[in-house]
C-alpha cells in the first residue's frame, strides 16, 4: 500500500471516531475536569505571586522557628500540584479511559477496512 492509500486510510478511520457521540463526550468530560482546576491552580498560583509582591509582611510572617508563611505557601505549591494529578488521574480512570478504549478499539477495526 503506497504513503498516499495510508494517509486517505488513515483519514477516513480518524473521521469516523470523530464523528461518534463518544468521542464528544470524551472530549466534554475532559474540558469540564482540565479548565475549572487549570483557573483554580492560576488564580491559587498568582495569588501566592502576589502575595510575595505586595504582600510582604504577611508572607514573611514567621509561623514556626524560621518558617515563615512565604514558605508554607510555597511548599503548598508542590503538594496543590501534585492533589490536581491525582485526582486528574482517578477521573481518567473511571471517567475517559473507558471511553477512549472503546473509540481506539473503533479506530482500528476502522484502519482494516
Amino acid at each position: 500500500m503506497d504513503d498516499q492509500a495510508v494517509r486517505e486510510r488513515d483519514a477516513r478511520a480518524y473521521e469516523a471516531v470523530y464523528e461518534t457521540a463518544d468521542f464528544t463526550e470524551l472530549k466534554r468530560r475532559y474540558k469540564n475536569f482540565v479548565v475549572p482546576w487549570t483557573i483554580t491552580f492560576m488564580v491559587w498560583y498568582l495569588a501566592y505571586v502576589a502575595c510575595n509582591n505586595w504582600a510582604r509582611e504577611f508572607m514573611s510572617h514567621k509561623v514556626v522557628g524560621h518558617v515563615n508563611v512565604a514558605l508554607i505557601f510555597g511548599l503548598l505549591q508542590f503538594v496543590s500540584t501534585f492533589v490536581i494529578a491525582a485526582l486528574y488521574g482517578r477521573f481518567a480512570n473511571r471517567k475517559l479511559d473507558p471511553l477512549a478504549h472503546g473509540l481506539n478499539a473503533k479506530y482500528k477495526r476502522e484502519r482494516r477496512r
